[in-house]
C-alpha cells in the first residue's frame, strides 16, 4: 500500500513537470499543484471530562489524536479550474458528517469556468463562505474552533457565480440544504440561496457580507448573515472579526414561532518573529433561546494559542476558558459547573 501510495505520487509529480512545461501560459499558471496538511493533537480538560468541549473536532480528554490528513489536487488552465480536495480522520468525518463510507473523504471538489476575467462559474461542493476560520487546522492560528465556526453550516454543494468589479466582488449561488451533498431518504429537497459581497480594497484590509438561507432537509427555515473583517496594521500586528447572527423557524410548529441565536469573535495576532506568532481570540456566542447549546445561555470564550513554526511545521500550545451564564459544563464528579477551562497542543504540517 505505501509503495503504491508513493508511486501515485510520484506521477502526479511528474505530470506536474510536464504539464508545466509544455503550457503555453506556464511561466504565469501552473497547470497542476499539489498540497496537504495533517495535524494531530492532545487535549486535557482541568474538569477531566470530555462533555466540557462543545466545539468542533477536539472531542477528547487526556488523549492523543488525529485530526486529519489531506491532499488537495488542482488543476487550471487559462479559463477552467479543477479542485479535488480530499481528507481522511476524525476532522474530515466531522466535517463531512452527512456522508457516509468514502463520501466522507471528499472535503471539497468542484469544476470552475470563467468565460471573461470578471467572471467564474462554479459547480460542485466547498467549504462554506461564512466565518473567519477554515475547516483545515493549517489555515487557522487557533487550533480549538470557534462557537461561531461550530454551528455554521460546513459546505454548500451546488452551483455559484462569483463576479468582481475593481475593489468589489459579488457571488450569488443556489444550493443543497447546508452540509448536505445527497438529501437522505425521507428528506425534503429544498435548495437554499447563497451570497456574499466583498470589498478589498488593500491586502492590509478585507471586509465580506455572507448569507445562507431557505429550508433544510426538515422544511425547517433559516436566515443567516454573516460578517468577516481582516486588517494588517503593521508586521507585527494584524486582526480578524467574524459576527453572525441566526433566525430559524421550524414547520412542526409551522413558522409561528422564532429562534435565534447570534455572536461574535474578535482574533488579535501579533508576529514578533518570523517562527513565532500569537494569537487570543475573545467569543461572545448569546443562545439565550437553547438552539445550540445543551442548556439556553450566554457563553464566553476566551483562547490564547502560541504558534512556533519551522518550514512547514507549525507547534501549537494553546490554554482556553469558556465561561457561560447557566451550567452548560461539568465539574471532575459530574455536578454543573459555568465555567471550563482546557490545555491543547497540536502538531501540524503543511506543504
Amino acid at each position: 500500500m505505501r509503495s503504491r501510495l508513493l508511486l501515485f505520487l510520484a506521477l502526479l509529480h511528474s505530470l506536474s513537470t510536464l504539464y508545466a512545461q509544455s503550457s503555453p501560459d506556464s511561466t504565469h499558471l501552473p497547470a497542476l499543484t499539489i498540497s496537504g496538511a495533517a495535524d494531530v493533537y492532545y487535549r486535557y480538560d482541568l474538569a477531566r471530562n470530555t462533555a466540557n468541549n462543545l466545539t468542533s473536532f477536539t472531542h477528547s480528554q487526556d488523549q492523543f489524536n488525529l485530526g486529519m490528513a489531506e491532499i488537495k489536487v488542482e488543476h487550471k488552465t487559462a479559463r477552467v479550474d479543477m479542485v479535488a480536495d480530499l481528507g481522511i480522520g476524525p476532522r474530515e468525518r466531522e466535517f463531512a458528517y452527512t456522508d457516509k463510507g468514502i463520501a466522507q473523504a471528499i472535503k471539497q471538489l468542484y469544476l470552475s469556468y470563467s468565460p471573461a476575467q470578471w467572471v467564474k462559474l462554479t459547480a460542485g461542493t466547498w467549504a462554506t463562505h461564512l466565518c473567519y476560520e477554515s475547516p483545515d487546522a493549517s489555515a487557522n492560528r487557533n487550533y480549538s474552533m470557534s462557537y461561531l465556526f461550530s454551528n455554521d453550516p460546513f459546505s454548500h454543494t451546488g452551483v455559484k457565480a462569483d463576479l468582481t468589479s475593481g475593489k468589489n466582488g459579488f457571488m450569488i449561488g443556489i444550493s443543497n440544504p447546508s452540509d448536505y451533498r445527497t438529501i437522505p431518504q425521507g428528506g425534503h429537497d429544498n435548495k437554499n440561496i447563497i451570497a456574499q459581497y466583498s470589498y478589498c480594497p488593500s491586502d492590509n484590509l478585507k471586509l465580506y457580507f455572507n448569507y445562507v438561507g431557505g429550508r433544510d432537509i426538515d422544511n425547517n427555515r433559516s436566515h443567516q448573515y454573516d460578517l468577516v473583517l481582516t486588517a494588517r496594521t503593521s508586521k507585527l500586528f494584524s486582526l480578524g472579526f467574524n459576527g453572525t447572527a441566526n433566525r430559524s423557524s421550524l414547520a412542526t410548529e409551522k413558522y409561528t414561532t422564532s429562534r435565534c441565536w447570534w455572536g461574535s469573535a474578535l482574533y488579535l495576532n501579533l508576529d514578533p518573529k518570523p517562527w513565532l506568532g500569537l494569537t487570543l481570540r475573545t467569543e461572545y456566542f448569546n443562545d439565550k433561546e437553547g438552539v445550540k447549546l445543551p442548556a439556553p445561555a450566554n457563553v464566553t470564550a476566551t483562547t490564547l494559542s502560541a504558534n512556533f513554526k519551522c518550514d512547514g511545521f507549525t507547534l501549537i500550545p494553546e490554554f482556553r476558558v469558556d465561561q457561560a451564564n447557566s451550567p452548560n459544563f461539568l465539574h471532575t464528579n459530574g455536578s454543573p459547573a459555568h465555567t471550563a477551562a482546557s490545555f491543547l497542543l497540536a502538531a501540524v504540517y503543511a506543504f
